[in-house]
């Protein structure tokens, strides 16, 4: 239990430092791509977590990426907002034999066409908060709504090619 713990925590820093040193600083088509990596970890949450811990471990990830974005509150109230939608939707979506004691939230244990539904609609409504806080008035609605689709785009694929990097195979689901 206590090398889950430390391996998470080891996880949630290598993606804050990925998105701060890396990801942040790339030009993708003009600023109009952004993906916003970190939210991997409010993801792999396993599924029984608590939704207060869900919530504070949201806050925190998200206060960790404004530091790195010089972006007060913005990070994390969009962690927030994914926090607080997380468990809901994971409630909705539940395949009809339940969810399994420990399981998270992978491409291997529930596959890929669950993850695609869980995670797009996440991803979704994180970036729609954040990119709404960046710029915070609704003149440019269509174009901010195109950049959260294009960064939502982004975001999954990563997301994705990370589900199959991260995770054996050994627990595919069949």
């Amino acid at each position: 239990m206590t090398g889950e713990i430390f391996r998470n925590i080891f996880r949630v820093a290598f993606l804050l430092l990925l998105q701060g040193l890396i990801i942040n600083r790339l030009d993708l088509w003009d600023g109009m791509v952004l993906p916003q990596l970190y939210i991997f970890a409010i993801l792999m949450l396993p599924i029984e977590t608590p939704r207060i811990l869900t919530l504070v471990i949201s806050l925190i990830i998200g206060i960790f990426a404004d530091m790195f974005t010089g972006t007060p509150g913005m990070h994390a109230s969009a962690c927030l907002a994914l926090g607080f939608v997380q468990p809901h939707y994971q409630q909705l979506i539940a395949p009809r034999e339940g969810y399994e004691f420990g399981q998270q939230p992978t491409v291997q244990s529930l596959g890929l066409r669950w993850y695609l539904s869980y995670a797009v609609l996440l991803v979704l409504i994180h970036h729609f908060v954040l990119f709404y806080l960046e710029i915070f008035r609704f003149a440019d609605f269509f174009t901010t709504l195109f950049r959260v689709i294009l960064s939502s785009i982004g975001t999954v694929l990563l997301l994705v090619i990370g589900q199959y990097l991260i995770f054996s195979q050994k627990t595919t689901k069949r």
